[in-house]
């Protein structure tokens, strides 16, 4: 038996998703696919719809600068998802826990995911685990995986405009 990375996966899919709502169900439907998430049965709108509602809950949960009030904002996602561990082969690759009942549209399977793996993110990485980047410009949303969790910038790309930024700020003068 193995156990789902469900908190590095689901935040990183809940980040993807809120930094670039769904069109419709079709795309929610390929996007979760795309990240690994077994999708059964037609996905419709109402499934665009919870997982909007879920999204719009879970960036409070970003933006909440208390570790208490982040607490308590995950907690009140995971009792609307009511989501429990069961134990799943369903696509044959091995026995592994998830967060949901069988046969759940996936409006509430990403809502359960997402509450489920926040909450073991923080848990198990820290409370300051998400945020938006740093970037006076950007505010894109990133779950901090690394190593050293002190991730403030999206992207290198980011973290690069900034720090030239911070430099022609400071006025120094060109070498030469």
């Amino acid at each position: 038996m193995h156990l789902n990375p469900y908190g590095e996966d689901a935040v990183n899919l809940a980040a993807d998703l809120a930094n670039r709502r769904p069109a419709d169900a079709g795309e929610l439907a390929d996007r979760c696919r795309a990240a690994g998430v077994a999708v059964e049965g037609p996905v419709t709108p109402d499934d665009l719809d919870r997982v909007g509602a879920a999204l719009d809950a879970w960036e409070k949960v970003v933006d909440a600068t208390a570790e208490h009030e982040r607490a308590a904002l995950v907690n009140a996602m995971l009792a609307a998802a009511a989501a429990h561990p069961r134990m799943t082969n369903h696509v044959g690759t091995g026995w592994h826990l998830h967060y949901r009942d069988d046969g759940q549209p996936l409006g509430a399977v990403v809502s359960s995911l997402i509450s489920v793996g926040t909450a073991l993110h923080l848990a198990g990485r820290g409370m300051h685990r998400l945020g938006r980047c740093a970037a006076t410009e950007c505010t894109t949303i990133f779950a901090d995986t690394s190593r050293t969790g002190r991730q403030r910038y999206c992207s290198h790309p980011c973290a690069n405009r900034d720090a030239v930024r911070r430099h022609r700020a400071r006025g120094v003068p060109p070498a030469g």
